[in-house]
This record gives structure tokens, C-alpha cells and sequence, in this order.
């Protein structure tokens, strides 16, 4: 389950002013798109077991760094060790305990992915379908739907909250809920570029795709 969680992300990633207080979810997100070149913060993620009562398993924690577009370092530090690390080129997932590193190119796989919400281009309205779904859970919600098919999401909601995003529920196509929380989010933070070279660890085992 850790490794379905691990690439649940894989394929999937400021302080408020008067406007963005009553700015709708959808605006806050754009805004938040064309604003925010980089980000750095910590996340929680957890899968959503619903029935007679509401269950969260599989909760992971840990910490992202963004930098548009598409470079991205995502963290997992609790319970195991993993990164997701992206150089604009490609993506490079390592497991600690394994001591293994996977390679692949990102290309056009990020632009139809919830990571692409995060670390992607500005141009949001080009890979998804946008609309405002109204307020629960102290959050603005946006529902965000890829156009295209070929990918392992039928939707993407995102609760917005003084002009950044504070959680996100993945909608996977067998029906299964993943719920992403952020905190100690830090907006347009300066990055700099060789921070997302990827250097692989000594003597990992490397694969290529």
C-alpha cells in the first residue's frame, strides 16, 4: 500500500488580503497559478475509508518544495523514507530502504496530473475543467477535472483558504478517496535552481524508463 500511495503523488505537487477573503475557490486558485513561482511547506496524506463512520489509513506525512514549472522536490518522512524530485526534465523517485531510484522523463505526464495544480505552468483551464463547488470543512472548494482520459483521476477537488491551497481530495478511477492536507505553507520563497538536482545515492540500484 506504501508504493500505491508513493505513486498516487507520483502521478499526481502568502498572507490573505481583503480580495482573496472574498475571492471565490476559483479565483483563489488562478491567482495562486499565476502568482506563486515557488512554495515551500510541509503535507499530510491519508486515504479515506467511508461507512458507518469516517477512517483515515495509510496517513503519511512530510515536506514539498515547488519551483514553476515542474520542478519539485516532495518528501515522504513518515513512515518511510521516499522523495519525488523532478528537475523540469525528469522526475526521479527514490526509496530510502530499498536504496533504489527510478527515472523517468516527465514530458507531458505532469500536465494532466494533480502535481501539475501545484508545480506545473500557469495555464490550468488548458489540461482541466474548473468550477466552484461552494464551501465545507472551513474551505473554499474548486473542482478541478482532467480533459484528458489517460489518467488514474476522475477529479481533483481543492479547498482554498486565504489565497492558497489547504487540502486536496483525489478522486482515483476505482472509486477510492486520497486526502492531502498542507501546513507551514510559505509562499514564493527564494529557490534556488541547482536545489532540484537530482544526485543519486551511493550505490543505489538504478532504473531508467
Amino acid at each position: 500500500m506504501r508504493s500505491c500511495l508513493f505513486k498516487t503523488v507520483c502521478t499526481l505537487l502568502l498572507a490573505a488580503t481583503p480580495f482573496l477573503a472574498q475571492a471565490t475557490a476559483l479565483d483563489q486558485l488562478k491567482n495562486f497559478s499565476t502568482n506563486a513561482r515557488s512554495a515551500r511547506g510541509e503535507f499530510s496524506q491519508a486515504q479515506v475509508k467511508t461507512g458507518e463512520k469516517i477512517r483515515f489509513t495509510n496517513t503519511t506525512s512530510g515536506t514539498f518544495l515547488f519551483s514553476r514549472p515542474g520542478k519539485f522536490i516532495w518528501t515522504y518522512s513518515k513512515p518511510y523514507e521516499q522523495v519525488l524530485q523532478a528537475d523540469g526534465t525528469r522526475l526521479y523517485m527514490y526509496d530510502k530502504d530499498l536504496n533504489q531510484v527510478t527515472i523517468k522523463k516527465l514530458g507531458d505526464a505532469l500536465g494532466s496530473s494533480p502535481a501539475a495544480i501545484l508545480f506545473g505552468s500557469n495555464n490550468l483551464e488548458k489540461s482541466f475543467s474548473l468550477k466552484n463547488i461552494g464551501a465545507h470543512n472551513g474551505y473554499e472548494w474548486v473542482e478541478v477535472v482532467p480533459k484528458t482520459k489517460d489518467t488514474p483521476f476522475e477529479k481533483i477537488n481543492i479547498g482554498m483558504k486565504d489565497g492558497l491551497p489547504q487540502a486536496m481530495e483525489l478522486y482515483d478511477s476505482l472509486g477510492q478517496l486520497t486526502l492531502i492536507k498542507f501546513t507551514k505553507f510559505t509562499k514564493n520563497p527564494p529557490v534556488n535552481a541547482g536545489t532540484f538536482r537530482f544526485v543519486v545515492p551511493k550505490g543505489a540500484d538504478v532504473f531508467e524508463n
